[in-house]
């Protein structure tokens, strides 16, 4: 019999016969809790531990802390899932059941609606299913075969998928009386699920098309120990407690009316005045940089977009409108209005780099499946700028675009990030050569820097490569930040240039940034980073000046008018109500500082500064509060 050469790692190479399982070389290998592998990979590829092999490889072993572990192990649990609900319900037709970030999920489409309260009952039936330790068995049927096994179960959504799949034989697996077909791994049986919980449910399109039916999905998440599974658990009511959706209606800072469009943002005055705060340092420290604030329309002719490539890379998240017989578009992007500010004159070398910056209001089509509050809209700011320089000039300037994203995001508290270097999409436009030429300027100032980063492959827009910088909040969460895309395509299509020393017309390279990018999804993630408790600088309402009765309103008014002069933000609350009440709503409102003025405080020309956050209060005098109060807000997050 011949044989083969299995190397497990530097120190583990040994012969073995033809076709055997992966499961058998692991008995071999001096590896600590043997228990815990739940797959292998043969020359790099993910297979299940019963894999029969059959020729000279490396292999290596998954667990469940490594990414791909994670995914196989809630994959599994998706089979589970959907093993539970068809013995369950009469009559589900099974959708997909894919691993994603934390968990899993499976959609259905029940004859009936069920409710959260069904959740338990499922999750009792699939610990049944659990403690049975099935096999997951993998099996081949051709084509023909699946088409006709899903054809008996009823299965339309099933059979739509495999009229798809290329090639004639396809992969199932099986565990009990329950068959669904996958490319697998997963674990050797249902028993390997240790700990799980079935999150929530959720209404979604099949394939994502709204034109399609609505179907039903449960999602959930699995661990390999109890104590990992409490602790995420732990973390999804934190974030529930966090949620901006919640807070932003409690807090008075936005809200999204449904009978005026979803995905669209009205700012309460709170909000407004958060917004009004950001978008002022933005200015103050754009000037600093030496960026030239622009203003452009929201609409322009459907010509400009087809210049740009947007009509034809972009078009599924565009709006089209009807104008005296012209078409027109809501702009999705502020780029090509700061190209024409740029071409409006003669440029020379010596004016370079020019630096034009917007707070530009941009509106993309987005399904209404996917809209989520601040974060998913069809309508948001972004602080954009666009910067026309010379080659030579280009590392600098994205090494001070990252300089000053980092700096603004460090004001606001976020301290972690993660950065991606997006590369060219399928659909692109420009040269290849153009784009290894971007996509190298970007990598060379990331790594000129020591800053790490992950390849996104294929996640740059038509137009450019990208680097994108996702900020880490409170819980650990990244959120879109910052993005730099060199362009040398834009330039190219609108025949943007400038004149040289020698007197020669050249095409400038052209950066796209921003800093802090949406705002409304920047402050989305500032409202769940700090829970709703915003820094003293950018609480709507700083301070509440509050009176026990009606003798006290004199002296408060002394103090509005200090707490004017400082430009400091303040409210009354001089009701005939209790100051326990006046104290209860202040905290509700997650107000900083309460100045409660009564006879004592009269008396002694002090004031009782209650710091609502700490729940303590001391007394001082208004030139100790004032210096108190000037000095945090100056200080931000630092």
């Amino acid at each position: 019999m011949s044989k083969i050469t299995i190397q497990v790692n530097e120190n583990f190479s040994k012969e073995y016969r033809k076709n055997i399982v992966a499961r058998e070389v692991l008995e071999d290998v001096d590896v600590i809790r043997k228990k815990d592998m739940i797959a292998v990979r043969i020359d790099g590829i993910a297979k299940d531990l019963n894999t029969e092999i059959n020729q000279d490889c490396k292999l290596s072993f998954i667990t469940f802390e490594d990414e791909e572990g994670k995914k196989i192990y809630n994959h599994s649990t998706s089979h589970i899932l959907a093993q539970a609900v068809r013995s369950l319900y009469k009559n589900v037709k099974l959708g997909i059941g894919p691993a994603i970030k934390d968990g899993f999920y499976y959609d259905f489409d029940f004859k009936h609606s069920i409710e959260d309260g069904d959740l338990l009952k499922i999750e009792n039936y699939m610990q049944e299913i659990i403690k049975k330790e099935l096999p997951f068995e993998r099996m081949l049927m051709s084509k023909k075969e699946a088409i006709d096994f899903f054809n008996k179960q009823e299965d339309s959504y099933k059979m739509e998928l495999i009229e798809e799949i290329e090639g004639e034989e396809i992969s199932f697996y099986k565990q009990g009386n329950f068959v669904d077909f996958c490319r697998g791994p997963h674990v050797p049986n249902t028993g390997y699920i240790k700990a799980f919980k079935l999150t929530s449910l959720a209404g979604a399109y099949w394939r994502g098309d709204e034109k399609k039916a609505m179907l039903t999905r449960i999602y959930g998440s699995a661990f390999d120990s109890q104590e990992k599974l409490k602790k995420y658990l732990d973390k999804i009511e934190e974030a529930k407690r966090r949620d901006h959706r919640k807070l932003g209606k409690e807090l008075e800072i936005f809200n999204i009316y449904e009978n005026a469009g979803a995905g669209l943002i009205y700012y309460h005055p709170y909000g407004s005045t958060l917004r009004q705060e950001i978008c002022q340092l933005l200015r103050d420290e754009h000037k600093k940089r030496g960026y030239l604030e622009v203003v452009t329309p929201h609409i322009a002719k459907i010509d400009l977009w087809n210049r740009s490539g947007h009509s034809e890379f972009y078009r599924e998240n565009m709006y089209f409108l009807e104008i005296d017989n012209d078409q027109y578009v809501l702009k999705p992007m502020n780029c090509p209005g700061h190209i024409l500010i740029y071409k409006s004159k003669t440029r020379s070398y010596r004016e370079l780099p020019i630096k034009y910056f917007e707070l530009g209001t941009v509106y993309r089509y987005e399904r209404s499946g996917v809209l989520h509050g601040l974060l998913r809209v069809r309508g948001f700011t972004q602080d954009d700028a666009h910067i026309f320089c010379m080659p030579e000039q280009l590392n600098e300037e994205i090494n001070k675009i990252i300089d000053f994203a980092f700096y603004m995001l460090n004001i606001f508290g976020f301290k972690e990030f993660e950065i991606y270097l997006s590369t060219r999409p399928d659909k692109f436009v420009g040269t290849i050569e153009n784009w290894e030429k971007a996509t190298n300027a970007l990598k060379n100032s990331l790594e000129s820097r020591n800053l790490s980063y992950k390849i996104d492959e294929g996640e740059g827009v038509f137009y450019g490569p990208k680097i994108d910088v996702k900020l880490k909040d409170a819980l650990g969460r990244a959120w879109q930040g910052p993005t730099i895309q060199v362009d040398f395509n834009l330039p190219n299509r609108f025949e943007v240039d400038y004149i040289d020393s020698n007197g020669k017309e050249c095409m400038p390279i052209m950066i796209h940034r921003v800093v802090l990018g949406s705002l409304e999804r920047f402050i989305g993630a500032l409202i769940e980073h700090y829970g709703g408790v915003l820094p003293l600088w950018l609480s709507p309402v700083q301070v509440k000046i509050a009176t026990i009765a009606e003798r006290h309103i004199g002296f408060a008014k002394e103090i509005e008018v200090e707490l004017e002069k400082n430009a400091i933000r303040f409210e009354r609350d001089y009701r005939n109500e209790k100051i326990g009440l006046k104290v209860r709503e202040a905290q509700i409102y997650k107000v900083p500082y309460m100045l409660i003025i009564g006879d004592k405080e009269i008396k002694e020309n002090m004031i009782s500064v209650r710091n609502c956050r700490k729940n303590d209060t001391e007394t001082m005098s208004h030139e100790q509060f004032l210096e108190k109060i000037l000095k945090e807000a100056k200080e931000k997050s630092k």
